[in-house]
C-alpha cells in the first residue's frame, strides 16, 4: 500500500511517500502553503496511488496538544474537503530534529538541509509510521 506522509508547518507542508509495499519512506517534495496547496497534495496522492495520508501531528513534550495541533487540526480539516484518501495522525515528536541529524550525517549542506528539511521530516515521521508494520500490504 503506497502511503504519503505530511509533516505541516505554518509556511510549508513537507510530503514523504512510501514503496509500493510500505516499507521504505523517502523524501518527495516541498508544497508552499497557499491557495493551491490542497489541490497540489491532492493531485501527489492520486498520481502516486495513495491510499492512506498520514499527518504528523506534534504534541508537547509532555504529551498535550498545543496550539501547533490545533493548527495542524485546522489544516487537514481543509484538506479533507479535496482529497478522498483518509487520514491518519502520528505522533511527530523530534522528527524535524531527527531528521536534521541524519541530513547532517548524509554531508548535506546547510543550504540544501533547508530547502528539504520538511521533506525529510516527512519521511522521518512515515518511516516511524512503517515501522510499527501499519501501511504493508498484505502478502
Amino acid at each position: 500500500m503506497r502511503v504519503l506522509a505530511l509533516d505541516v508547518g505554518d509556511r510549508r507542508v513537507g510530503i514523504a511517500i512510501s514503496d509500493p509495499i510500505g516499507m521504505l519512506a523517502r523524501p518527495l517534495t516541498v508544497v508552499k502553503r497557499s491557495g493551491r496547496d490542497y489541490q497540489r497534495i491532492a493531485d501527489l496522492a492520486k498520481e502516486h496511488g495513495v491510499e492512506l495520508i498520514v499527518a504528523g501531528y506534534p504534541r508537547n513534550m509532555d504529551g498535550s496538544e498545543g496550539e501547533q495541533a490545533r493548527k495542524v487540526e485546522a489544516y487537514l480539516a481543509g484538506l479533507e474537503e479535496h482529497i478522498d484518501v483518509p487520514i491518519e495522525l502520528w505522533d511527530e515528536q523530534l522528527s524535524t530534529f531527527e531528521a536534521q541529524r541524519l541530513m547532517i550525517e548524509a554531508g548535506r549542506r546547510a543550504r540544501e538541509r533547508r530547502e528539504r528539511i520538511d521533506a525529510a521530516a516527512a519521511a522521518v515521521i512515515l518511516q516511524d509510521y512503517l515501522d510499527t508494520g501499519k501501511g504493508r500490504e498484505s502478502p
